[in-house]
Parts: C-alpha cells; sequence; structure tokens
C-alpha cells in the first residue's frame, strides 16, 4: 500500500458515493482495515469492488503497467466493468450483456473479442503462479512448456486488457480478491470468453479461493485445466 492507492481510493470511493449515495463501497485498501465489507457484498442491492492502483509494484517501480479497476455489483452478480489505463489515457468497459469496449479518446468505441481457439501448444498464458499452493505450484510449473509461451505481469488489469482483447489466450489465477478480478471476469465474458474456478465452478466475486481459468471457450478452458493442473 502507497499513499497513492489510499489517494486514489478517497477520491475514487468520494465521486461513487456523491453519484450513487447509499452505494457499498468495497475498496482494496478500506478492506485491509475493515475486511467485514468483504461479507457485505453478496447482500448489497447495489455496490462498488475498486482497485485504486492495480500493479503497485510496478507502479512503484516506474514501470508503466498499472491500472484502475472497477466493478458495479447487483446483490453480489457483477453487473459492469471498467479497468483504465492512465498511462495510455484509455479504458475497457462492459455492462452485463452489452460486449466489451475499447474506449479511447474521441475515437468511436471498438468492440473487444477474445483470441480465437487453439491447440494448448499454441496457446500464449499469463500464469500466477506465486499464490499456489504445494504440490500444485510444482505441478502447474512443470506443465507450463506445454503452453505455446507463458509469462507473468505482475497487474491483472493489464493481464486481463490483454486476453479482452485477443492479445493471448489463457490467463491463469489462484488468489482472487474481488478488486483484482470482478472488472476484468466481466470484462473477459463479454468479449466472448470463458472462465471457471479450478474445479468448474462459476466464478463470485466473494470467492477469494479456489483459483481461476480464463479461456477463449469451455473447450479451451478444460484444455487448459487439463493441461496445466493434470499429472
Amino acid at each position: 500500500m502507497t499513499e497513492a492507492d489510499e489517494a486514489a481510493e478517497h477520491f475514487i470511493s468520494a465521486a461513487l458515493r456523491a453519484s450513487f449515495p447509499g452505494a457499498l463501497i468495497v475498496g482494496e485498501e478500506a478492506t485491509s482495515a475493515d475486511p467485514s465489507l468483504l461479507d457485505r457484498l453478496d447482500d448489497a442491492p447495489l455496490a462498488f469492488v475498486v482497485d485504486p492502483i492495480d500493479g503497485t509494484r510496478n507502479f512503484v517501480a516506474g514501470l508503466p503497467l498499472f491500472g484502475v479497476m472497477a466493478a458495479a455489483t447487483v446483490r453480489g452478480e457483477i453487473v459492469a466493468g471498467a479497468i483504465h489505463d492512465p498511462v495510455c489515457q484509455d479504458t475497457i468497459q462492459a455492462v452485463k450483456g452489452g460486449g466489451a469496449w475499447l474506449c479511447r479518446n474521441a475515437r468511436p468505441p471498438r468492440r473487444l473479442n477474445v483470441a480465437a481457439s487453439a491447440p494448448l501448444e499454441r496457446m500464449e498464458g499469463i500464469v500466477g503462479t506465486h499464490f499456489l499452493p504445494e504440490p500444485m505450484r510444482t505441478t502447474v510449473l512443470n506443465n507450463l512448456p506445454r503452453l505455446g509461451s507463458a509469462t507473468w505481469l505482475r497487474c491483472a488489469a493489464h493481464e486481463y486488457r490483454m486476453a479482452a482483447a485477443g492479445f493471448c489466450h489463457v490467463l491463469f489465477f489462484n488468489r482472487l480478491m474481488p478488486w483484482d478480478h470482478a472488472a476484468g471476469w466481466l470484462l473477459h465474458r463479454e468479449a466472448g470468453g470463458y472462465s471457471a474456478h479450478f474445479d468448474g465452478r462459476e466464478y463470485r466475486p466473494t470467492q477469494t479461493v479456489g483459483g481461476l481459468i480464463c479461456a477463449p471457450d469451455r473447450a479451451s478452458w478444460q484444455t487448459v485445466r487439463d493441461g496445466l493442473l493434470g499429472a
């Protein structure tokens, strides 16, 4: 946590409260001080989940790989999401059922689509293994060569942006704090993708464990799941 994280979350939360009085605001910084905010997310008639600076380590290091993430939920269901890139000054956004769109300055919005399905050996993936427990971590690391390529950006905001725009096939996460994933999950889904926990259950923003795999479609998800988590 940095002073910039706290200041950005305060600014964003104040603007949301002014526009949506009574809405629950679940910010990463506020939740670190009051973990009970997460427990209220499932029942809140309207809530906003905010990550003021996703990719804080990159931000502090001066790397231009960080972003602002926000999602709106209604009784735990994600209904809208946005990821803003302050460096490029553009935003990808989605409303449930309305597709995913890139909005940049005065240009017309451009609809986003995930990558086409491909064999496992040609899939490009973003795979985070640092939060995986053993022996799963070793299994995944041993299986990574089955993918065409694998990387990690230390920034879920840009990782979801890449997947929603079709610049990679696979996202693989373990730790699932809602401010890191709620907006990106909806954007990926609205761009035509499929995702589920490691055991096949549908993602919910109140579920912080169980891992998450995002892929172009359900068949690709199964291929990735078997390829990375299989013996």
